[in-house]
């Protein structure tokens, strides 16, 4: 129903306005002084320091409060492709980016404009008619929440019914390959990128996953499968589609009362275990059952309903369909690593898409060691402590060694590099919880019975 929006909720309730740019000239230009104001910058604070007799690092130039406030602010006001890059790419985990630039892109998560009403209008005509009005009851024209793509509003169905309207901003379904390539050659040029690191998978996958959640009809259908999937099921909270409020840049939803999931760090500890297991248990049925997985990591896709205790999924555009035979090579590299069966972990993750070079060699030795460290949650017949967990401290002190080493900066298979992200957000979200749940007890069934589930 949302997307990456209740971080955002101040800052659109406030009434920020700011136009999207929309076409690809206004926007390269915004990328162009992006690019001149920061190298500006680092000019000056360079010659500051000579001047002091200190010999400055490009890196150190670069990453200076002045500039990250400008690579942000400038990335939050284009919104669009340029803005969700910097959002997914702010959600890696320390083993991609330099962790001072995860650090600057992080606070995009936080930030969000939204259209002026002018604009906005033109959407709504564009997207539901000239005569749109007629069909918004009660429509609240100030967003409450606003975001990369779109912004979302209150209103009621002409039956009475609650309901929210997301509105995409204009011009930013056209500009998402040309949005790709300038952040991608900024950061390249920048040097906060490893130069070693052949980034144009990742970066066509990038295009590609943008172009889909751009489509609000295809949203649309990821939404309705999963309420197919999970609409009886009542530990779970989803909204509908109004196809009457629906178009390829507006998608009209049944409003669905819930708060922040992160507000359940504030109760009691079997109620932060249970709802922590939920998601794990969610994330179980998506793989190995529907093999549909909503694979945006972001906190605000899940909400919370306290008088019922149901947890409340919201935004699918990033959902993602995997082939069976991908799933199943999971699932073996799964039991591999649960019965220490080193040649079974390394078949199947071969057979999913890793190439890890001969036998004994460190490129392969090392990825199963990070394997070891990041599976334990699941390895492990225990109630597994998330809030004390010491295994993105054991990754950093293992992978910051190798990060000039450019034999490890091969770009992971994309299906799994999704499962990933998703299960890193996963572990995020449980550590805020501070929840200590049996991972590997909700995994077992899905393993013994995967033959028939497929």
């Amino acid at each position: 129903m949302r997307e990456d929006t209740h971080k955002t909720q101040n800052t659109a309730a406030s009434g920020k306005q700011l136009a999207v740019p929309k076409g690809r000239t206004q926007r390269f230009g915004k990328f162009a002084r992006l690019a001149g104001g920061v190298a500006g910058n680092m000019l000056a604070h360079g010659a500051a320091q000579l001047a002091t007799g200190k010999r400055p690092r490009v890196k150190d130039l670069l990453l200076t409060p002045k500039n990250a406030m400008r690579l942000t602010k400038q990335l939050a006001e284009m919104r669009g492709a340029a803005m969700k890059l910097g959002q997914i790419l702010s959600m890696d985990t320390g083993d991609l980016l330099p962790q001072e630039l995860a650090d600057i892109l992080a606070t995009l998560r936080n930030a969000g404009y939204a259209m002026p009403d002018a604009q906005l209008q033109e959407v709504l005509r564009d997207g539901l008619g000239p005569h749109f009005g007629k069909k918004l009851r009660g429509f609240e024209s100030r967003p409450f929440a606003a975001a990369s793509i779109g912004q979302v509003h209150r209103l009621s169905t002409r039956d009475g019914r609650a309901a929210v309207l997301k509105v995409q901003y204009p011009g930013v379904r056209e500009s998402i390959d040309s949005d790709v390539d300038n952040l991608a050659s900024l950061l390249r040029v920048s040097g906060l990128l490893p130069k070693h690191m052949d980034m144009s998978p990742l970066l066509a996958e990038a295009k590609s996953q943008l172009h889909e959640e751009a489509d609000y009809e295809q949203e649309a259908r990821y939404l309705n499968a999963f309420v197919r999937a999970l609409g009886d099921d009542e530990r779970f909270l989803l909204p509908r589609v109004i196809p009457s409020l629906s178009s390829s840049r507006i998608l009209g939803m049944t409003f669905v009362p819930g708060q922040p999931i992160e507000d359940v760090a504030h109760a009691e500890a079997s109620e932060r275990n249970r709802v922590a297991a939920l998601l794990f248990e969610l994330f179980m049925i998506e793989l190995f059952e529907l093999r549909l997985v909503q694979t945006d990591p972001n906190f605000a896709n899940y909400q919370y309903n306290a008088e019922t205790g149901q947890v409340v999924l919201l935004d699918f555009g990033a959902s993602r369909r995997f082939k069976a035979a991908l799933v199943r090579g999971y699932r073996d590299l799964l039991a591999g690593a649960i019965a220490g069966d080193r040649p079974s972990m390394v078949k199947a993750a071969e057979s999913i898409g890793y190439h890890l070079g001969p036998d004994n060699s460190a490129y392969r030795q090392t990825l199963l060691e990070l394997a070891d460290i990041a599976l334990v949650p699941l390895i492990v017949n225990k109630p597994y402590d998330f809030g004390r967990s010491p295994i993105p401290r054991q990754l950093m002190q293992r992978i910051e060694p190798l990060r000039n080493n450019s034999t490890f900066w091969q770009v992971p298979p994309i299906d799994v590099a999704y499962i990933h992200r998703k299960i890193g957000g996963l572990f995020m979200l449980a550590t805020r919880l501070d929840a200590t749940i049996n991972v590997h007890e909700l995994l077992l069934p899905w393993l013994d019975q995967y033959d028939t589930a497929l």
